[in-house]
């Protein structure tokens, strides 16, 4: 649990100092930032996504997470979450399109759906080795200063749900060693990048409006698939 403790300190770190020091930031500069930001998340989300060795498994794994997400409302509960967060610090919202709650759920999604996410959760619960980590920690905390100057303080309530997630995989963790395969991470990465695209493209860079947070059952999805296939 370290690693996580860590990188709950970091998001809240960067995103306090990207509220403080982002208004010597012009509008201007702040949104090609964001959009630079979305184009290079986009490109690594690509670059994930190439480790699948069957692109049908990422397919199907999207599609059902998409059915199961919709069900289940991720997207609008999340949304409440940030919400009710944000009448609770200034006694007001503006829903679910205010700057607050679009900062939450971007960060939250963002951060959330990265192999770095799942790969170092099951190395800190395992063997206590929070390295990778740690480095998730640097690379999001940069994320929160440039995400927070634009978005504002709803950047740092993403470290719950982040909390919430690794936590769960490091204390799942030796459960999850004796059933997650090599094949089952490249698929998870893979779905878990065409998500990233789907963040750089609709949070960052405004091109479209996606509803990403229906898609995080697809994360969980993907490696079943991949069992169910080679019994």
């Amino acid at each position: 649990m370290t690693g996580t403790l860590f990188n709950v300190v970091a998001i809240i770190t960067g995103s306090i100092l990207g509220v403080l020091f982002g208004s010597r930031l012009s509008e201007r500069l702040k949104t090609t930032v964001l959009s630079g930001m979305g184009i290079f998340t986009a490109a690594v989300g690509m670059q994930m996504f190439l480790k699948t060795e069957n692109a049908l498994v990422v397919l199907g794994a999207l599609m059902l997470g998409a059915l199961l997400g919709e069900w289940m409302k991720i997207e609008e509960r999340m949304q409440n979450l940030g919400i009710w967060l944000e009448e609770r610090l200034t006694g007001k919202s503006e829903g679910a399109s205010s700057r607050f709650v679009r900062g939450f759920l971007a960060a939250s999604v963002l951060y959330c759906t990265g192999p770095m996410a799942v790969l170092g959760s099951i190395s800190d619960g395992l063997m206590g080795d929070h390295l990778t980590l740690s480095i998730k920690s640097v690379l999001d905390g940069l994320l929160s200063v440039a995400f927070s100057s634009t978005l504002g303080i709803g950047v740092a309530f993403s470290a719950l749900p982040v909390g919430v997630y690794q936590g769960a995989i490091s204390l799942a963790a030796s459960q999850l060693n004796a059933i997650v395969t090599t094949a089952m991470m490249n698929e998870l990465t893979a779905t878990g990048g065409v998500l990233l695209i789907g963040i750089g493209i609709s949070s960052m860079m405004e091109l479209k409006r996606i509803r990403i947070g229906s898609f995080l059952p697809a994360l969980a999805i993907a490696p079943v698939i991949v069992y169910a296939l080679r019994l």
